[in-house]
């Protein structure tokens, strides 16, 4: 493992796919994660079973809260059902 870890203070993004990383502004980068959302909930439009093309994924040692609002998310905003979490295992 590293001896030290570089924290990020501002959001970084690619102009070109392998690109480097430049600087960016909030609103860009939430900007660019809105666009790359309705992408992938576009490219399965039939998708209206709850089985879109994004899955959430949820960790056992988050509180209930943070899981509950995860699975909003994925349902509520998203369009998903496609949620689990590591509490099974």
């Amino acid at each position: 493992m590293p001896k030290s870890y570089v924290r990020l203070t501002q959001p970084l993004v690619r102009d070109t796919k392998g690109g480097e990383l430049r600087p960016a502004t909030w609103d860009e980068a939430l900007d660019r994660t809105v666009a790359g959302f309705r992408a992938a909930i576009a490219s399965r439009p039939e998708a209206t079973d709850g089985r879109g093309p994004i899955g959430i994924f949820s960790c056992s040692k988050s509180t209930n809260e943070v899981n509950y609002a995860a699975q909003k998310l994925s349902r509520m905003v998203l369009g998903s059902n496609n949620i689990d979490s590591c509490n099974r295992t």
